[in-house]
């Protein structure tokens, strides 16, 4: 299994998507088919790549006629380089991409991305608010693709009893049994403790707010066994009971409960950590008219169903809207209202937080 690259999980989607099944045929009658038109889309390679051709694609080009070319796109910021080059020569390698919020934020600053027009996209006036990334003026210039929690898990027998708050974290009582994400920018860690400690992310506003939650976060070092970037070596330790509670991702351990392992995952009462990816246009494309019914076609509720029931992946949209059972929404997202990353803060001090994660955290 992978990391996570500026907010986006690769390995761990490549996992999901192995397990998706087949296809479900959908039709949008209500869209004006545009045959011969085409669509080149930027999703992350492997399998999540794989899942997408096979379950969601196709059927787009059903229900309206326009082609989708998929272009594999390499991990991390390499893809926001490539598409801010190829911007510079007017040319577009792909004309929708799939980008962390990061990556977002940073390309809004070079004026990377097409406006989009959500007139031109009903659908996309359902996506929840915090998915929904604006040019400082208020013009739209992403919306949420897809959507996934971290939360708090741990070995069913080495606590019989589910923790009920990220403090457990902190309890003295369990010293050396933590396994948490390595990095300061995809474990998102700040503002769990911000939020359970400090009144939510807002205390994160200010360098004195933050090193008010650098310190409180450093307690947890006695407590923490591993801080990990291989995802595959803390699950195999969760499983076994070696590490028994931690951070992780909520459906991957969903599928490691449905294989019979002694694992849960847990929804802490202050939210469980909501990362996401957004759909973006190169300013670049000549497609924008398409890319619209794209985005607007990804944003359906039968879309986003069919997305948390084959690839993993929470909705973007609000749980009422879409068909999916208690059991289907439980195992890709919660009712309790999320810890929303500050991705802000990753683009405008990322040096700085780097650095006083490694001097007070995991050094």
């Amino acid at each position: 299994m992978g990391h996570k690259k500026d907010g986006i999980t690769i390995g761990r989607r490549e996992l999901l998507i192995g397990a998706a099944a087949s296809s479900a045929v959908l039709s949008m009658p209500s869209i004006v088919r545009a045959q011969g038109k085409s669509l080149k889309v930027g999703v992350y390679g492997g399998y999540f790549k794989e899942s997408f051709d096979k379950n969601i694609f196709p059927e787009f080009t059903k229900a309206t006629g326009i082609a989708v070319e998929s272009i594999a796109e390499p991990t991390g910021e390499a893809w926001l380089i490539q598409l801010e080059q190829a911007a510079r020569a007017k040319q577009a390698p792909a004309d929708v991409s799939m980008m962390s919020q990061v990556a977002v934020l940073k390309g809004l600053t070079t004026e990377l991305w097409a406006p989009l027009d959500i007139k031109k996209m009903p659908n996309a006036e359902k996506v929840l608010p915090h998915l929904q990334n604006k040019y400082a003026d208020g013009r739209l210039a992403g919306i949420g693709a897809v959507s996934w929690y971290i939360t708090l898990v741990s070995n069913t027998k080495s606590f019989p009893s589910a923790p009920t708050s990220w403090a457990a974290l902190w309890d003295p009582a369990n010293k050396d049994k933590l396994g948490l994400m390595a990095l300061v920018s995809n474990s998102f860690l700040l503002e769990v403790t911000a939020t359970t400690f400090f009144g939510g992310t807002k205390h994160l506003d200010t360098e004195a707010g933050l090193m008010d939650v650098f310190k409180k976060l450093a307690e947890v070092k006695p407590n923490t066994k591993l801080w990990y970037r291989d995802e595959a070596q803390f699950e195999a330790a969760l499983k076994s009971g070696e590490i028994p509670m931690g951070q992780y991702y909520h459906d991957v351990t969903g599928l490691a409960v449905a294989d019979g392992q002694p694992v849960r995952s847990t929804f802490p009462k202050e939210g469980g950590i909501n990362d996401s990816g957004s759909w973006a246009v190169s300013k670049a494309s000549t497609a924008l008219d398409t890319a619209h019914v794209f985005i607007d076609y990804m944003c359906q509720p039968k879309i986003q169903a069919l997305l948390s029931r084959k690839v993993g992946t929470a909705p973007t949209i609000p749980r009422a809207a879409t068909d999916l059972t208690d059991a289907e929404f439980a195992s890709v997202s919660s009712d309790i209202a999320p810890i929303v990353p500050r991705y802000d803060l990753y683009q405008t001090k990322s040096d700085w937080l780097n650095q006083k994660w490694t001097e007070m955290i995991v050094s």
